[in-house]
């Protein structure tokens, strides 16, 4: 056998044994110890599970008109619009003062050095884990406040504003200028099929499936590993790769280009100042925030030089994922819930 072929063996005696323990694990205990298949009649409890639907019908002609943006707003309390960048500030030295106390106290009681022996190993990895869990919540907030930054909302200033959602981001490693104007269009067209932006769902030719036959690998994947597979399948891409996939352009982005046409193979990516998601003017503050975050980087890789890859990958690449679990994951079940319309297609 070739090298492909034992690939291509190893492949589907995976998918085939995690078919078997999605069937084995989707199996209840009835009454008397029995068990009760997932395929077997629901029981009534489980029929009337269903997903909450709005009873409000945008399509049908009898419905109500819906509010216009200006009679939202005008019924919002005005303090609700005051801006307070003492209270902003606050907010952001308080999650860096919990962020550097984490630092602190997990540096008197954990090296970066593994234990030879594995029981400590075991113990040792799972502080790590909890530290990455800890940090990283609490850099999420950090995160928020950059986003705040970029919706103009940190303080009355844009030169404030965008200064400490610059810096934050980018410690976050994210391109905060290209984000911002992809935030934007984001809200101005949410859960638009077409001309919205991040978290827009793939459609079935996206996924492969094309007159009903499956052409990608992706596609084929499915039968093997049923719904249940599939789902954890997404579920992990979206959570702990799903940000990064977005910024490079490649996963969960919007459908027409700054020219408003398809981007049709072309990248619309965050770190091009030609990326077809920019108009031109974008291109200054584009190159701007790539060469902050290839600085960025060349940081982290001197410190992986002076002090170990090991080092770096706990004390910041790890809670770095979960500050990218947190952001996804919110804003996921945000526009994803069967309730929730889309538009365009």
């Amino acid at each position: 056998l070739s090298l492909m072929e034992v690939e291509d063996l190893i492949l589907l005696f995976t998918l085939v044994c995690w078919k078997k323990l999605v069937r084995t694990t989707t199996t209840t205990m009835g009454k008397g110890g029995k068990t009760q298949k997932a395929d077997d009649k629901p029981s009534p409890k489980a029929v009337e599970s269903k997903p909450w639907t709005s009873p409000y019908n945008p399509l049908d002609p009898k419905a109500p008109p819906l509010p216009s943006k200006g009679e939202i707003l005008a019924v919002i309390p005005p303090e609700c619009f005051e801006r307070s960048m003492l209270r902003s500030f606050g907010c952001a030295f308080r999650d860096c003062a919990m962020s550097a106390a984490v630092v602190y106290i997990t540096n008197m009681f954990l090296s970066t050095d593994a234990p030879a022996e594995w029981s400590a190993w075991l113990l040792w990895r799972f502080a790590w884990v909890c530290y990455a869990v800890v940090q990283g919540t609490i850099l999420t907030g950090l995160w928020v406040v950059a986003h705040e930054c970029g919706h103009g909302a940190f303080s009355d200033s844009k030169l404030v504003n965008d200064v400490v959602g610059f810096i934050l981001h980018h410690a976050l490693l994210v391109p905060y200028f290209p984000w911002q104007f992809s935030h934007a269009k984001h809200h101005k067209r949410t859960n638009d099929l077409v001309d919205g932006e991040t978290h827009c769902p793939m459609i079935a030719e996206e996924y492969g499936v094309v007159d009903g036959k499956r052409v990608t690998k992706m596609a084929e994947i499915h039968p093997f590993v049923e719904d249940e597979g599939f789902a954890v399948i997404v579920l992990f891409v979206h959570l702990f790769i799903g940000w990064p996939l977005y910024l490079l352009g490649v996963w969960s982005m919007g459908r027409l280009g700054a020219d408003g046409k398809p981007f049709d193979g072309r990248v619309p990516d965050h770190f091009r100042p030609n990326s077809s998601l920019f108009p031109p003017k974008m291109r200054g503050k584009v190159v701007l925030s790539t060469a902050t975050m290839l600085a960025t980087f060349g940081l982290l890789f001197k410190l992986s030089m002076d002090y170990s890859f090991t080092a770096v990958a706990l004390w910041y690449l790890y809670p770095y994922v979960v500050v990218n679990v947190w952001l996804v994951l919110y804003t996921w079940l945000q526009h994803t819930d069967p309730s929730v319309l889309h538009f365009g297609a």
